[in-house]
C-alpha cells in the first residue's frame, strides 16, 4: 500500500491541493509504521515544493 500512495503523490504532485488531499487520505489509512516512512519520503522528496503541506499534515504525529 506504501509504494502505492507513493505512486499516487508523484502523479499528483502538480498540485498543490491534489497533493495534500491525497497524502491526508494516505496518512488516515496508514499504520503508524507506514505513515513514518512515507513522511521520511515525502520529506525528501517533496519539502522544496510542500514543505508548508508537509509540516501541517504530519504535524502532532509520533516522532514531528
Amino acid at each position: 500500500m506504501l509504494e502505492y500512495i507513493k505512486t499516487i503523490l508523484g502523479k499528483v504532485s502538480f498540485s498543490q491541493e491534489l497533493f495534500e488531499k491525497e497524502l491526508r487520505k494516505a496518512i488516515n489509512m496508514l499504520m503508524p509504521n507506514d505513515v513514518e516512512q512515507l513522511k521520511v519520503w515525502c520529506y525528501a522528496k517533496f519539502s522544496d515544493l510542500y514543505e508548508e503541506v508537509l509540516n501541517r499534515s504530519f504535524q502532532g504525529l509520533a516522532g514531528q
